[in-house]
């Protein structure tokens, strides 16, 4: 990987990144096919025409349905669902903290109930690690655990620790793969994910000992489960400084528009979220002017697109009216336009945040953005 800052302003930052299945612009939103697919019937070809530059896919659930070795012999998941961009790949990790009444935590790793048939499933570092590499994505993340941000400090230092040991695991492991004459893809990137709750000192030690392993990029994990988006900055302003600046920083799982801008002027690279697909398929569409909910009847005969001006496929031909119509009526072509729109609109706002970096005008492009979002629609009324 070639990873080259092209413009700085503060802490904001605006990279090209170079991998072994193209180029990555940054800051750039990751749309999440969890399965290999956009919830809410969006295609790979749908994703070249909204402006995606790298997808995210989801290990753990890739695993055990339809699984990675059947994946692995069509080719790997790029081959498997006609992508030819970028994918990176979560690790499972974060399956250990949603599915908390499924699994149980061992050093060697951790002991699934699978949430679709209940038969059990083993996942430590290295299985991780192989299961990656068998479906052959771009980049790697480390096997770790996700702590509740609001766990105890005896739990969260434990947990920090394991994920540490871990780490080191999935390193070695990872460079064993890379070496096989039968690996898909030999030139696959680790990125190893920081943890710590909002503890800062724990945050800042484990950022400080997972640098020193000299991996391909960095994460923060861990945030936008359970604390304030002020405890959210707030992590973010002690740890990033603590990374590597001249590597990739991804904040996972993250977020809305804001919560972006703001992780944006901290130093972050990458950004990934399912709020997008999620709210689309529930009729809640994202607008310079806020969100709007197009269940409403004040909706039932708008004449306008979702957003004046917005050129995704589904602003260039169809009216809100329409829109809610299919929404109201159930139609899966309705959710499917509101997630393409919510797409296309996250992908655009970040084509203009990594331009604006590169201006020098990062900041008054946020607080115009902010302005007009926190707006609560007054100007889209009118």
């Amino acid at each position: 990987m070639k990873y080259e800052i092209v413009a700085e302003e503060g802490r904001a930052k605006s990279a090209h990144v170079e991998t072994a299945h193209g180029v990555v612009e940054t800051p750039v939103f990751m749309n999440v096919g969890t399965v290999g697919a956009i919830k809410g019937a969006v295609s790979s070809m749908d994703l070249k025409e909204i402006g995606c530059q790298i997808e995210l896919s989801n290990t753990y659930h890739l695993h055990v349905r339809t699984g990675d070795e059947l994946i692995k012999q069509y080719g790997g998941l790029r081959s498997f669902m006609n992508w030819d961009g970028p994918i990176l790949t979560d690790s499972g990790g974060f399956q250990v903290f949603s599915l908390t009444s499924l699994r149980k935590i061992k050093e060697e790793g951790v002991y699934f109930n699978s949430h679709i048939d209940g038969r059990k499933i083993f996942m430590g570092p290295e299985e991780s690690m192989r299961i990656q590499s068998n479906l052959g994505s771009t980049i790697a993340m480390a096997f770790d655990e996700c702590p509740p941000a609001l766990a105890d400090r005896s739990y969260i230092e434990n947990s920090v620790s394991r994920t540490l040991r871990w780490l080191v695991r999935c390193k070695a492991e990872m460079q064993r793969l890379n070496s096989l004459p039968d690996t898909i893809n030999k030139e696959q990137l680790l990125f190893g994910i920081n943890q710590g709750g909002i503890l800062e000192d724990v945050r800042i030690a484990h950022a400080d000992a997972i640098s020193e392993l000299d991996l391909d990029g960095y994460a923060v994990g861990g945030l936008a489960v359970g604390e304030t988006h002020e405890e959210m900055y707030r992590i973010l302003d002690a740890v990033v400084p603590h990374l590597p600046r001249k590597k990739p920083t991804y904040l996972m799982g993250v977020g809305t528009p804001e919560n972006i801008l703001e992780g944006v002027s901290r130093g972050v690279d990458f950004f990934d979220c399912v709020y997008p697909s999620r709210n689309g398929r529930h009729g809640h569409v994202y607008t310079r002017y806020g969100k709007l909910n197009l269940f409403n009847k004040k909706y039932e005969l708008d004449h306008r697109p979702i957003e004046e001006g917005c050129d995704c496929p589904c602003c260039r031909n169809y009216s809100r009216a329409y829109i809610r119509h299919l929404l109201k009526a159930g139609e899966m072509l309705g959710m499917r336009l509101c997630t393409l729109h919510n797409l296309y609109f996250y992908n655009k706002m970040m084509v203009n945040v990594r331009a604006s970096i590169r201006n020098g005008c990062f900041e008054e492009f946020k607080k115009d953005m902010l302005d007009s979002m926190r707006n609560g629609g007054k100007e889209e009324e009118n």
